[in-house]
């Protein structure tokens, strides 16, 4: 079963700490999802955590730390959450962090444009107790449509210190810190006092805070009245605490039962909507005093361009427009830069082999590092355009209505339309979007997502797309191939997907609600922080996880040495030139690297691979990346000249273009990395479904590849 909650149950833990035994102030960052929590935490710690215009990004607990003016701040960003009613993974993170840690200061982000839609959550963080801050974030958004806010009047109804931000311009933040510094100044919260729930459903929360804390040290683990109503609630885990926990708990539920059971009867109602009624009512009288809106006389940008961009027939084939342009600009913008990078990487590779004695040494250097680890980052140009192009779709909002136009698409083949943001995310890197799958709900929708992940087209595969489509597409139809090798990704999925929600993940879809959040003008500095945040892991991914690899598999290309040569047996008249590359070939073919791809040679010959090809796949295993280096590798030590381009002219030579579809197909489908079967073991707690979805997908790449490699040699297509 996936575990999406890494907090843990509920546990006992000391009280709220003070300015005097905490000198480090403890502030979480708490808000709905799409409040710009996460440009707040940026803001403040300096972080480059994911930011996207739209809801679902951050589904774990996120430490940073602030160091200004003299203050020192641990600063926690949780996932965006709607109320401390755990209805789903990250709100249960969430609210249970909140729970067990209780932080000296809370700060509330805050859409100021959609404050009615934050206030439930205000009142619920209001009867948990503590400091708190609302931030009102997006003021200047707010101001736009006409909307006025009484700071003052919001924070005396509330008793908590309001202040108004613009995170994505970085207004406001300093102010921010002050006011988080004077609210810890403050005395804490008390519920009680700030919400009257009326007579008798007053009196059956107090007299079980009461009975609470007459209980003493074994109900000291949550707040006593917030628990009281949370009980009320039937929430789950707090029933079950007081009933495993507290001491003399299970007579305090029956007593609690048999009161709440009589005021259900009189009322006519549940205890549930009793409650939700109180926080309804005080939330209406709170926005009638402190909120006023003027009169909007022509529809918003957002609706205008709605009507074009969600049109019933314009959106999707707008949204292919949209995407396939994305992939042309990439390469069209890319080759010269990645031509560029080559060019740096084979001078540096002449000058090693100019400056360096012939020997193991030398050829680790030119043969391992510079054309293993270099052909790898040649292809950062294409990436960062891809992160780039991306990350202002994400950002201008663009994403969400994506995901709006695909939802029927979606609920047809049995996933969530939710699962478009863990799938978008995948396009990155398939660890952070299987995690990302905590945002959905239902164990079903989470697992299915969850196995199709691997087919999205992640940024490991972009280095072999660009390796390959150059070296065997002509330039006019790069981009097109390139959106065809992503596109073969998703058509697989929604395959797989109705397979397996027909089969062993069989059940009814459940209805995708998601806000569309305003079109919003990307910044500079986001963009510039998506670029950074990405290409960086990129970079040390290359430098950490490729450098080793490049130089294991330059070992496993290099020895054992072949102690004889057929090439000295046979009769002279061979150029030096020409015995010297035989010599190279027998080494490699004598090597582990060459045992090992001759053996796997002949179950993949039908798919029209060689044994430089095999080799490349195992390495493959590791990080995908690495068959790019290891063809970098092998083809450099078969034929060391240095000049630019050169491994893309010996792949064209020695393949034809439809090997070189395969090798992508292939690349495409099977063997999810490490990485990825890593993590899949860690959200679904089994090795179950981290074996089956590595071995179903390496099964389905080798029968699909086979079938284009065959159907192609059988139309003249291989030759």
């Amino acid at each position: 079963m996936p575990t999406s909650d890494p907090i843990g149950p509920i546990s006992p833990i000391g009280p709220m700490g003070t300015a005097v035994d905490r000198p480090t102030l403890h502030v979480a960052l708490v808000g709905n999802p799409n409040s710009g929590k996460t440009s707040i935490f940026n803001q403040l710690t300096g972080a480059n955590q994911r930011v996207a215009n739209y809801p679902g990004v951050t589904v774990e607990v996120t430490h940073g730390r602030c160091r200004r003016n003299g203050l020192d701040l641990q600063i926690v960003d949780l996932p965006g959450t709607y109320s401390l009613t755990a209805n789903s993974p990250e709100e249960r993170i969430a609210r249970d962090w909140l729970v067990q840690n209780r932080p000296d200061v809370i700060v509330q982000v805050i859409d100021a444009s959609n404050l009615e839609r934050s206030l439930y959550l205000t009142m619920q963080l209001a009867e948990l107790g503590g400091r708190l801050v609302i931030d009102l974030n997006m003021i200047d958004e707010a101001t736009q449509k006409g909307i006025r806010i009484d700071r003052a009047g919001l924070g005396e109804h509330l008793r908590a210190e309001v202040v108004e931000t613009v995170a994505s311009r970085g207004d406001g933040i300093q102010n921010l810190l002050t006011t988080i510094n004077a609210a810890h100044a403050r005395e804490p919260l008390d519920g009680a006092t700030l919400f009257d729930f009326g007579e008798d459903l007053g009196r059956v929360i107090g007299k079980l805070s009461w009975r609470l804390r007459l209980a003493g040290d074994s109900a000291s683990a949550l707040p006593h009245r917030w628990a009281a109503i949370k009980y009320a609630e039937a929430d789950a885990e707090v029933r079950r605490w007081l009933a495993e926990t507290v001491e003399g708990g299970r007579d305090i539920a029956r007593k609690t039962d048999r009161e709440l059971d009589s005021l259900r009867r009189r009322a006519n109602a549940s205890i549930e909507s009793l409650i939700a009624n109180v926080r309804y009512g005080k939330l209406a009288a709170i926005l009638a005093e402190t909120q006023a809106q003027a009169p909007s006389p022509a529809p918003a940008l957002s609706t205008r361009l709605d009507a074009v961009f969600m049109h019933k027939w314009l959106g999707m084939p707008l949204f292919l427009l949209i995407m396939a342009g994305l992939f042309q600009f990439v390469f069209a913008l890319g080759e010269p830069l990645t031509h560029g990078l080559d060019w740096l990487f084979h001078r540096a590779a002449a000058l090693v082999q100019g400056s360096m004695a012939d020997g193991p040494l030398r050829s680790l250097m030119v043969d391992g590092l510079i054309h293993g680890v270099g052909g790898v980052l040649i292809f950062l140009p294409n990436i960062v355009l891809l992160f780039m192009a991306i990350g202002v779709l994400e950002r201008c909002g663009y994403m969400a209505r994506a995901a709006f136009l695909i939802d029927r698409l979606m609920h047809k083949i049995g996933l969530h339309g939710r699962s478009f943001i863990p799938l978008v995310t995948g396009f990155g890197c398939s660890v952070p979007a299987i995690m990302a799958t905590r945002t959905l709900e239902h164990e079903r929708d989470r697992l299915a997502t969850m196995m199709v992940i691997p087919l999205m087209s992640c940024s490991a595969r972009l280095p072999i797309y660009t390796l390959l489509i150059p070296a065997f597409i002509p330039l006019p139809w790069r981009g097109p191939v390139l959106l065809m090798m992503y596109a073969t990704g998703i058509a697989l999925a929604v395959v797989l997907v109705k397979v397996l929600r027909l089969t062993i993940l069989a059940g009814e879809a459940t209805p995708f609600v998601m806000e569309l959040p305003p079109y919003r003008m990307p910044t500079l500095r986001s963009v510039w922080q998506d670029i950074w945040s990405k290409s960086a892991l990129y970079l040390r991914k290359a430098g950490t996880i490729i450098l080793a690899l490049s130089i294991l598999l330059w070992a496993a290309n290099s020895y054992p040495k072949k102690p004889a040569y057929d090439i000295d047996l046979r009769p002279a008249g061979l150029t030096a030139a020409q015995i010297d590359a035989a010599r190279r070939g027998e080494d490699l073919a004598h090597s582990i690297s060459g045992r090992l791809g001759r053996l796997m040679e002949p179950a993949f010959a039908p798919l029209g691979f060689d044994w430089r090809i095999c080799t490349a796949l195992v390495g493959a295993v590791a990080a995908k990346e690495v068959l790019v280096a290891q063809l970098g590798i092998i083809n450099a030590m078969d034929d060391p000249s240095s000049e630019p381009g050169r491994l893309q002219q010996l792949l064209a030579e020695r393949y034809s273009p439809l090997t070189g579809v395969c090798i992508m197909l292939f690349a495409l489908i099977a063997t999810p990395c490490t990485s990825t079967v890593a993590v899949m073991r860690r959200e679904t707690n089994s090795w179950k479904w981290p074996l089956a979805q590595f071995a179903g997908l390496t099964a389905i790449a080798y029968v699909l590849t086979f079938a284009v490699y065959q159907i192609g040699r059988a139309l003249g297509m291989g030759v």
